[in-house]
């Protein structure tokens, strides 16, 4: 296993303060000091720079568009291929049963590793170095995000990310109807059985209620 140092050089980074780097790379199961505040604010660092660059990058989308777009750059999935990519399975520091566990491949571990690398970056040298971090480890995930991709429709995009993870199928249903027959109001809710949430919205037809619906829940998804 490298140094944090030789993974810090790696990865192209230079920390002026090696402890940020080493605690991104420490699992609450090995101390009590860990990485979750470091991935709390990466969190929240990375949404502002893959925003900035979908914003800069598709001059013409909606607000809408960018939501979905930016759901696919950060979900789950999307982070813990960046996470093996950098081979931070590699260098997580982990307790014996997460080890035996298997859990330095585990995909909410890898991401959460990479968010708090950015977190740590950020801490260490500002938004700027973070930004041009990110850019380059997410490239190929950015030139892969066509316009035709970020456009599907919020239903069609909940679908798939839930297929991709293995999780049961979103369920729909009309809650109510209300108001007179040319001006109706359709409340819908749309429900993800495995964490047992629920997301209702409303609008004119039941197809733009449903839409409304899945991309709350995509925006849910993409911060839990």
């Amino acid at each position: 296993m490298l140094s944090v140092e030789q993974l810090a050089r790696m990865l192209g980074l230079k920390f002026n303060d090696h402890r940020l780097i080493e605690l991104a790379l420490t699992h609450k199961s090995y101390h009590a000091e860990n990485y979750e505040r470091l991935e709390f604010l990466g969190d929240a660092v990375l949404d502002l720079i893959v925003s900035e660059k979908l914003y800069s990058s598709f001059p013409h989308a909606n607000e809408g568009q960018l939501s979905r777009m930016r759901s696919e750059m950060v979900k789950k999935t999307t982070l813990a291929s960046i996470g093996r990519q950098l081979a931070l399975n590699d260098h997580v520091r982990l307790g014996e049963g997460e080890l035996k566990s298997g859990g330095f491949n585990r995909d909410s571990i890898l991401a959460d590793l990479v968010e708090s690398i950015i977190g740590a970056l950020y801490l260490d040298q500002g938004l700027a170095v973070t930004g041009k971090f990110v850019e380059r480890v997410f490239e190929l995930k950015f030139s892969a995000l066509s316009e035709d991709q970020g456009y599907k429709d919020p239903k069609s995009l909940l679908q798939e990310q839930i297929q991709e993870s293995g999780s049961a199928l979103p369920e729909y249903w009309i809650k109510s109807v209300s108001g007179e027959q040319h001006q109706q109001q359709f409340t819908v809710v749309c429900r993800l059985p495995d964490i047992d949430t629920e997301f209702i919205e409303c609008d004119s037809s039941r197809r733009k209620a449903e839409q409304s619906a899945a991309a709350s829940a995509l925006d849910f998804l993409a911060n839990h």
